[in-house]
């Protein structure tokens, strides 16, 4: 029993969770951020950090400060029934309804789509997402190789072929950051939009919800206090996000660079296809599908396998872990085969609902010590959030689902008495009452105890 890992042990544990973490949208979004910020891009890339690299390392810090085994135990101190209605909805999201067909959909967009030009895409698509999801049933039904398949081979290989293109990009800009044109919101709000765009990396709720993985693994390399497996989780948590932060800063800066020579894109997808193209012809676009396909391999890997055992906890008399992964992979197949916009526009609400549900849960356990760690505290807060992020999730939807579901006018009485709400930030003002009542009704319990 030990107190510590040592220092090549804890390098490794986290480039596994980095491996988990940076996946499709980590490589799409920041670039699309890029182009879009044109000159506001510090601004808008000081927003994105926040959400994809910062709250995920407060997700792991909180796991290990807290020392919860995962996301059942640290959603429980709402409540039981509250536990498994959130960490079903965290799994499926960032499981087998979208961010896992999401990693089969993006390296097919950006790599291999484009060899077919204006072909049907349906066969080639069926056939690549196939393949996909067979490797990572093989992988996923092996949990206990995990920490070695994706902290010593997958990770260090799509580090060197993400670094290769970065660099070449870097040393031979295409333009200059200052002479870009900001479009759209990011002309006014680059901060706020920058953070926002942070939530389709999803890695906030990967954060807590790869918890479990990561005490997993430390307990295995014989740490197994309570108090060190805390201290060894944050520390993996900062390098692993140090790390996806330097690259996200690289890639928001390539993608502005690029409005000097090539034409705006409707994704980061195309305009990283555009990019290696440029730099390096035809073999840019093996590299850049290498590239993508082992990123979002090794995330999809992180994501079956944490979503079967967390399910298998939630229902104990349910399906085994093998089971739950074999049908996890199946629903990812299928949604995959629906195409990478569809996913994209749907998640959208989803992550509206969850982020704020997560980014409250995980500050109120950062903070518990000055509260007592008081229930009341946690249930206030959480129930006053949940009641406005519905109106967050009806706005997010697609613009043919608002009109056939007539929310209209629902969204527009949101946006009068709801501060913040234009902005994607409402649930800021019900939290804070949440949390003052929390605190009252909690002070009020201590005098009639």
């Amino acid at each position: 029993m030990r107190e510590s890992l040592k220092w090549s042990e804890r390098m490794l544990v986290a480039s596994m969770l980095f491996g988990m973490f940076f996946g499709a949208g980590n490589l799409i979004f920041p670039v699309y951020l890029g182009q879009m910020a044109g000159s506001n891009v510090w601004a808008a890339t000081l927003g994105f950090l926040i959400t994809g690299a910062g709250l995920p390392l407060l997700g792991v810090a909180a796991l290990g400060i807290s020392r919860s085994s995962g996301l059942i135990e640290l959603s429980r101190k709402i409540g039981k029934k509250y536990s498994v209605f959130y960490t079903c909805a965290l799994y499926l999201t960032i499981g087998p309804f979208f961010a896992v067909p999401r990693c089969a959909s993006v390296p097919f967009t950006v790599g291999i789509a484009p060899l077919f030009g204006e072909k049907s895409q349906v066969l080639p698509l069926a056939v690549f997402s196939f393949l996909f999801f067979a490797v990572v049933l093989l992988l996923s039904l092996k949990p206990g190789k995990i920490l070695t398949y994706i902290g010593k081979i997958l990770n260090p290989t799509f580090l060197v072929f993400l670094g290769f293109l970065m660099i070449t990009a870097l040393l031979n800009p295409m333009g200059s950051v200052s002479g870009v044109e900001p479009l759209g919101d990011y002309a006014q709000h680059p901060f706020l939009n920058g953070f926002l765009e942070g939530y389709n990396t999803m890695d906030a709720l990967c954060g807590l919800a790869f918890g479990i993985i990561v005490v997993d693994s430390i307990r295995s390399l014989d740490v197994t206090k309570p108090g060190a497996i805390a201290v060894n989780t944050i520390q993996a948590g900062f390098f692993s996000c140090l790390l996806m932060g330097l690259i996200y800063l690289m890639l928001t800066v390539i993608g502005t660079q690029s409005r000097g020579l090539l034409p705006l894109c409707e994704n980061g997808g195309e305009m990283l296809w555009l990019i290696a193209e440029h730099y390096f012809g035809r073999a840019g676009a093996v590299l850049l599908t290498i590239t993508v396909t082992l990123a979002c391999l090794k995330t999809a890997v992180g994501l079956v396998s944490s979503s079967a055992e967390t399910f298998v906890k939630l229902f104990p008399r349910g399906p085994k872990y093998g089971v739950w992964v074999w049908i996890f992979c199946l629903v990812s197949f299928a949604i995959a085969n629906l195409g990478l916009d569809a996913i994209i526009a749907y998640a959208k609400p989803v992550l509206m609902f969850l982020y704020p549900l997560s980014i409250a849960l995980v500050l109120l356990c950062l903070f518990s010590r000055f509260f007592g760690d008081a229930r009341c505290v946690y249930q206030w807060v959480i129930g006053c959030t949940l009641l406005e992020v519905f109106f967050e999730f009806f706005k997010a939807l697609p613009a043919q689902a608002i009109s056939t579901l007539r929310l209209e006018g629902v969204i527009r009485l949101a946006e009068e008495w709801i501060p913040f709400f234009s902005l994607g930030f409402g649930w800021i003002v019900p939290a804070l009452i949440g949390f003052v009542i929390g605190l009252f009704m909690h002070r009020r319990e201590k005098t009639t105890a």
